[in-house]
C-alpha cells in the first residue's frame, strides 16, 4: 500500500489571513497596533504557541503572558478558522487524482486536531484524507518523526512519501526517513539550496509525477 501524506498551512491551504486577523484581534485586545500580513506569515510553523511567542518577542510584549495570549488567540482562531483561508490552486484536481490511482491520503500537522478537522471539513476536503494528525494528537509534533510515523501506521503503508512547504516538514521528514517533496510557494524561509534531496515543486499539477516516479 502506497500513501501521502500532507502538511496543511503553506501546503494545502493559504490560512494566513485568518491566523494574521486572530493575532491582531488578540493584539487589539492587548492596546497594540495590527501586524501585517507578511510578518505574521513569517511566524507560522511549529504551531499557534511558538507563533504567539515569535509575535510576543516582536512587538515587545513579556513572555509571561505567553500562555495566556496564546489561549487568547487560539479561542479567537477556533471561531473563524476558515473565513479567509483558501485552497492553493490545484489542489483539489491533485487530490482528486492521486486518490483515483490508489494513493492512502493522510494530514500531518502542527495545526490543533479540533481546528483541523474543522478546516479540513469547512474545505471540502474530508472526502480525500483517512487520517489526521495534529500537533496534540500525540505528546510530540513535528519535527520529531513520531506523528508522521502515526499517519504511516494508520494507512497501513508499506511505502510513504510526505509533502510539505516549511523547514519544519523537512525535518520531521528526514528524521522519519521519508522522501519529501517540497511546495515552494508556502510558508518556508530558508532559500531552495536548504532543502537538499527534496523534490521541489510550485505547481501542483506536477506533483502526482513527483510521486509515481519515487513509486515506479
Amino acid at each position: 500500500m502506497k500513501a501521502v501524506v500532507f502538511d496543511l498551512d503553506g501546503t494545502l491551504i493559504d490560512s494566513a489571513p485568518d491566523i494574521c486577523a486572530a493575532v491582531n484581534k488578540m493584539l487589539s485586545g492587548e492596546g497594540m497596533k495590527p501586524l501585517d500580513l507578511a510578518t505574521v506569515t513569517s511566524f507560522i510553523g511549529n504551531g499557534m504557541p511558538k507563533l504567539v511567542e515569535r509575535v510576543l518577542l516582536h512587538v515587545d510584549i513579556p513572555l509571561a503572558r505567553h500562555q495566556d495570549l496564546t489561549a487568547a488567540t487560539l479561542a479567537i482562531y477556533n471561531k473563524a478558522p476558515s473565513n479567509l483561508t483558501q485552497l492553493y490552486c490545484g489542489v483539489m484536481a491533485c487530490l482528486d487524482l492521486l486518490k483515483s490511482e490508489g494513493y492512502r491520503l493522510a494530514i500531518c500537522t502542527n495545526k490543533p486536531f479540533e481546528i483541523t478537522q474543522t478546516v479540513v471539513r469547512d474545505l471540502d476536503l474530508s472526502q480525500y484524507f483517512e487520517t489526521l494528525v495534529g500537533a496534540d494528537t500525540l505528546p510530540v509534533k513535528k519535527p520529531d518523526p513520531a506523528p508522521l510515523h502515526h499517519c504511516i501506521k494508520a494507512l497501513e503503508a508499506e511505502n510513504a512519501f510526505y509533502v510539505g512547504d516549511s523547514e519544519i516538514d523537512y525535518q520531521t521528514a528526514m528524521n522519519a526517513h521519508i522522501p519529501f517533496a517540497l511546495f515552494t510557494d508556502g510558508y518556508r524561509r530558508e532559500e531552495l539550496s536548504y532543502f537538499k534531496n527534496a523534490r521541489a515543486f510550485n505547481s501542483f499539477k506536477d506533483l502526482p509525477e513527483i510521486i509515481r516516479t519515487y513509486f515506479k
